[in-house]
């Protein structure tokens, strides 16, 4: 994977700091946001949304984080912590690559094996990538680093 247009994670560590805390953070941010908007769904259906509820979960999940992915590099909870993605010539994400990272992301979490590598990959490489940025090419960098 070619990483020129990656800020340098030892001569430009202000763009990694605290990356992995506040990408968790973002995602107990998110995950709430999506049960919330899970919530308001459900009365719209008539409540016959409780029959379908982990595939509703799922859909308005994968919504949530490729909408929020391809508008702003980031989705809610990344935009409160301060993150945002950033592709290999160090752009914001399109909304195909917003789209691939998404499906990356829900095949690594439905699987054990591929979350755990995600998780290391995030805590023990040096600019925190999980195994979905690593395919992809993608990294979450600190927002205010950019200005």
């Amino acid at each position: 994977m070619i990483s020129a247009h990656y800020p340098d994670p030892l001569l430009q560590s202000q763009f990694y700091a605290d990356v992995a805390p506040k990408r968790a953070m973002a995602w107990m941010i998110d995950t709430v946001v999506t049960a919330f908007l899970v919530a308001l769904f459900i009365p719209l259906t008539g409540f016959l949304a409780l029959f379908f509820l982990g595939g509703l979960y799922l859909v308005i999940n994968f919504l949530y984080r490729w909408i929020g992915l391809a508008r702003h590099s980031a989705t809610l909870g990344m935009r409160v912590m301060g993150v945002e993605f950033r592709d290999m010539q160090g752009l914001r994400l399109s909304g195909g690559q917003a789209f691939a990272h998404t499906l990356f992301y829900a095949l690594s979490v439905a699987f054990v094996l591929p979350q755990v590598i995600s998780v290391l990959l995030i805590v023990f490489t040096a600019r925190g990538q999980g195994l979905s940025d690593h395919v992809l090419g993608t990294v979450l960098i600190n927002r205010a680093a950019m200005d």
